[in-house]
């Protein structure tokens, strides 16, 4: 009979605040995908979101304590991944210069999807203010409904609701205004 991941988590961390760096170290390789995805998400840029992780994981280490249980553990890494990711924006100039090169664009899942319209879509998201961004991030990318998203950003569930409101709509009138001017 195997166990569940929730279950495996749980153990995982009872062994972590024990003491136990294996565990610990089990922990972060079971989350590091959904910390650094959601950091390059919000950020952008690969090595940022790389460096910005690893932020994240040192700070959980230093605060396992206050972990509760393995759904409290998911909830902590996203509220540090987003709050850090939104104070990193917050301190770097809007815009930056950066070679044609360098420029990476975010991996997407679909296998079916239109690469220029994703482009553009990753575009438009990098130019939403950082908590808007957040947001709908946290709704699209992590599924997760508003109330949770309020949680995690610390703001209430009716401004949760005005930025995915006005976050959408100004996605779909960038979008719709690049349609129009490539006809």
């Amino acid at each position: 009979m195997s166990e569940t991941p929730a279950l495996k988590t749980e153990e995982l961390l009872t062994r972590a605040l024990a003491g136990d760096a294996a565990a610990f170290a089990m922990l972060v390789r079971a989350q590091q995908r959904s910390v650094y995805s959601l950091a390059l998400r919000m950020l952008s840029d690969r090595q940022k979101a790389e460096d910005l992780a690893q932020e994240v994981f040192l700070q959980l280490h230093r605060n396992l304590a206050s972990v509760e249980s393995g759904e409290h553990l998911q909830f902590w890494l996203r509220k540090v991944t987003v709050n850090r990711s939104i104070d990193r924006l917050r301190r770097e100039s809007r815009f930056e210069a950066l070679p044609l090169e360098a420029a990476d664009s975010v991996a997407c899942e679909a296998q079916d999807a239109d690469p220029l319209l994703l482009r553009r879509l990753n575009s438009l998201m990098k130019q939403l203010p950082a908590a808007p961004r957040a947001v709908v991030l946290l709704r699209y990318q992590e599924d997760l409904d508003p109330t949770q998203i309020a949680r995690i950003l610390s703001m209430s569930v009716n401004t949760v609701k005005s930025h995915l409101k006005r976050s959408l709509s100004l996605l779909r009138e960038r979008l719709g205004e690049t349609a129009r001017s490539s006809t």
